[in-house]
């Protein structure tokens, strides 16, 4: 296991630019373009959200802490970057996702009870035959080239909590944040400790509400050109104040944090336009229609 980020396959073959993604995606769109005209989806975020609730419901019925759920939606992201999903049955690549995840997480969850369980949640779409979960197993692997290593902003976040004296509520916040940024592409674009510290920034400007997001992302925005033009002088007078100093020291990339940050709150702006059901019948038409739920 690559204990180091800087030498992991997570950043010498998962992490991407904006472009390359795009292109990537593209490509693949390209290739099956009547499918996807005939089979339209909700925007890739709004899936996202849909999926992420359909894995925590995996989750919560096993009892399977964040870390290995987390892990699954990033299995999910990576895979759908190699496979256009309306070729799959997506409720088969979330339980296997998961079960693939626990394994790695270390909290390995028996193929038969993985299997009941997502039958109980999604009886339409999964079927008995573990077999199956087996073989969409190696596909997943096959396709994320066996590079399963994942590395998450927690740890950094918690490493962190004591240097800018984080109360309970933020520390949670920024959790809450974290988990978010699963259902963006922010996994794929930015290192996770980029990633954290945008959380404790957003957790330390909204306070342990979620309002104000925009006036919180121009706070983020403002703060962070501040650290990367190196003007603090004086002691901070707040921990926000701190942050900003604390920046201004560090080799964090200024850029790469204001992107983050504008990913997550455009995230929360959309999400408002979440449709479980819009969601749900729209995945059901391709899966009925390719069969692939048998």
């Amino acid at each position: 296991m690559a204990a180091n980020f800087w030498v992991s396959t997570q950043r010498l073959h998962w992490q991407f630019s904006k472009e390359k993604l795009a292109n990537i995606r593209k490509r693949l769109e390209d290739e099956d373009r009547g499918l996807i005209q005939q089979y339209p989806l909700p925007e890739r975020r709004l899936l996202s959200i849909y999926f992420n609730q359909q894995i925590g419901k995996l989750g919560r019925r096993m009892s399977v802490r964040q870390q290995a759920l987390a892990t699954a939606q990033v299995y999910v992201r990576r895979f759908y970057t190699k496979v256009e999903i309306r070729h799959t049955n997506p409720y088969l690549v979330l339980a296997t996702a998961f079960y693939l995840a626990c394994k790695m997480e270390e909290c390995p969850q028996h193929i038969r009870l993985v299997v009941s369980e997502a039958r109980n949640i999604w009886p339409d779409f999964v079927s008995s035959d573990t077999a199956k979960l087996g073989e969409c197993e190696f596909y997943l692997i096959s396709e994320m080239n066996s590079q399963l290593i994942v590395h998450h902003p927690y740890r950094t976040l918690l490493d962190l909590q004591s240097t800018f004296n984080m109360s309970q509520d933020e520390t949670n916040l920024a959790w809450s944040i974290i988990n978010d940024h699963y259902l963006t592409d922010v996994p794929l674009l930015n290192s996770p400790h980029v990633v954290a510290i945008t959380a404790i920034f957003l957790a330390l400007v909204l306070k342990p509400s979620q309002s104000g997001l925009q006036n919180a992302a121009a706070a983020v925005a403002a703060a962070a050109n501040m650290a990367s033009s190196a003007s603090m002088q004086g002691t901070p007078q707040s921990r926000v104040d701190k942050i900003v100093a604390w920046l201004a020291q560090s080799d964090v990339d200024i850029e790469a944090l204001i992107d983050c940050t504008q990913e997550i709150i455009s995230l929360y702006d959309l999400w408002e336009q979440y449709n479980d059901k819009v969601c749900k019948e729209q995945i059901a038409r391709f899966v009925k229609a390719g069969g692939l739920d048998k």
